[in-house]
């Protein structure tokens, strides 16, 4: 059920302290983290804590937390001390969505080509 958490989910047991990582920030409703396999210098994962399939089923069901998880990212932005960035959710297999709990990528430290791979 949307919301609730997932025994299989990855995202889900590092919000729960299962599995560890390196975390940066965290609120009471979201929590930034280091990406293990990082694309940029900085490449942070911000996640809600509540558990949605991805960005667009979280926009549906919990605007609210959409925008804390937008707000954190910024935040994650600013104390990486990052002047551009860029900011990604993928949705869907086909886009490169491979963890099923929505999580937005904050992706900076080096120029960033557009239009992306």
């Amino acid at each position: 059920m949307a919301g609730e958490p997932q025994d299989d989910c990855l995202f889900c047991k590092i919000v729960a302290g299962q599995i560890p990582a390196t975390i940066v920030r965290e609120t009471d409703t979201t929590v930034a983290f280091r990406d293990i396999n990082p694309q940029a210098p900085t490449h942070v994962l911000v996640i809600p804590k509540a558990h949605y399939r991805d960005a667009a089923a979280l926009a549906e069901g919990a605007p609210q937390l959409a925008a804390d998880v937008l707000c954190e990212a910024g935040a994650v932005a600013a104390d990486e001390k990052l002047d551009s960035y860029r900011i990604v959710f993928n949705t869907g297999s086909g886009a490169g969505q491979t963890v099923w709990h929505t999580h937005a990528h904050v992706l900076g430290g080096r120029g960033l080509e557009w239009p992306p791979g």
